[in-house]
């Protein structure tokens, strides 16, 4: 009975296609994930406005309202008394920026409104997005 020797196959290709199937699912999760990282800041979603200037804004205080109705002064979560009496702390002049979520309460953006008035705020900017 005759032995037949087989010959080794010679490996001179590479098959990539595994390769690009893994490095795809790669990019979904890194696309997915990259879209949650993007701030760290309280999600709100800007309404628009036509007429709007930048302007080149220095050290500034930030006050957010959410669409829940929340507010937050520097990201942490305040009620409106204690807005208030953060805001009083603060010199007159001092910068205050306030972003409002087109989704909320028109009522809570009249109250941050009526603190800053009745507290006499001079530098006050509302921020919109083009």
């Amino acid at each position: 009975m005759a032995r037949c020797k087989k010959q080794p196959k010679r490996f001179d290709q590479i098959n990539v296609i595994p390769f690009i199937d893994i490095m795809l699912v790669l990019l979904v999760m890194v696309l997915t994930t990259a879209t949650f990282i993007k701030q760290g800041v309280i999600p709100i979603e800007l309404p628009e406005a036509k007429a709007s200037k930048k302007e080149d804004l220095k050290k500034e205080i930030s006050i957010y309202v959410n669409a829940k109705g929340e507010m937050f002064y520097e990201k942490e979560k305040v009620d409106a008394k204690r807005l208030e009496a953060k805001l009083s702390l603060l010199d007159k002049k001092q910068t205050v920026v306030l972003r409002s979520d087109k989704e909320s309460r028109f009522q809570d953006f009249v109250t941050v409104m009526d603190i800053l008035k009745r507290l006499k705020h001079e530098q006050l900017y509302i921020v919109t997005k083009e």
